[in-house]
């Protein structure tokens, strides 16, 4: 529990902004609230940036909606990833701000509360357009939550010279975020490029050897190009988070 979050509440109570009531209720949600198939973490923001985001996929669709509601109730940014038009309809009927990124996959309802504004550009490059939407997937996540990005597609090895175009507009980047299937050459080649951190994300988009993304994940671990980390097989949203937090510390000038 954030002890400068619980002093405002507090402040508020005396300053009769808040009744006791809704006092005790947004104390309540700086913890978890429990709703017996599910514990939300409502006190997430406080401890590292961001909120708890809901993963669709495995949750019924009421599961999903009744989390969101929950989340909505204290004004909370929510993000929905991994989600299906179907989500978006039945939420959309009593959530009429949200919006849907269909290439993310991905739900987005901006809270009351004040999101920081992160200085520093994120680069979320492609090998190719079929990894796009893994690449949405980190982008919208990013902007969801306050940082700029700049999208370099389809710029993989195979055709060398489009990576070289997009040279600069990489090395303006505090953070590249390098989204590719096949063979996951691509993450290397920025590496060697660029003097920000590199964060590579294979994805499971290749030919029957490259085993659903193994390939491109063990060849990006493998990378020799200093700087270079990886999440896991499609994991946009990770590299999204890692990227954040290495923003977030540098805006905020602590060592």
């Amino acid at each position: 529990m954030n002890p400068s979050t619980v002093k405002s509440i507090l402040r508020k109570i005396a300053d009769k902004e808040l009744s006791v009531g809704e006092g005790l209720k947004a104390l309540q949600s700086l913890t978890y609230e429990d709703i017996d198939f599910a514990k939300i973490d409502h006190n997430r923001t406080a401890r590292i940036g961001m909120p708890e985001v809901i993963f669709a996929p495995g949750k019924t669709r009421d599961q999903v909606i009744e989390i969101f509601d929950k989340m909505a109730e204290i004004g909370s940014d929510i993000l929905v990833s991994r989600a299906d038009k179907k989500i978006y309809a039945n939420l959309k009927r009593k959530h009429k701000d949200i919006k849907y990124y269909e290439a993310a996959r991905m739900i987005v309802k901006k809270g009351k509360r004040r999101k920081p504004v992160y200085h520093g550009l994120v680069a979320v490059v492609t090998g190719g357009t079929s990894d796009i939407p893994v690449a949405e997937e980190a982008a919208v996540t990013i902007e969801a939550f306050g940082g700029v990005v700049e999208r370099i597609f389809d710029v993989g090895v195979a055709g060398i010279h489009r990576l070289l175009s997009a040279r600069k507009n990489m090395q303006k980047a505090s953070v590249v975020i390098v989204v590719a299937g096949m063979e996951g050459a691509l993450p290397s080649v920025v590496g060697g490029l660029v003097s920000a951190p590199v964060i590579a994300v294979p994805t499971s988009i290749g030919y029957g050897a490259s085993f659903g993304g193994l390939a491109a994940l063990l060849a990006m671990l493998n990378s020799c190009a200093p700087g270079v980390t990886v999440v896991n097989i499609d994991n946009g949203f990770g590299a999204a988070m890692a990227a954040l937090k290495i923003i977030r510390k540098s805006n905020s000038g602590e060592p």
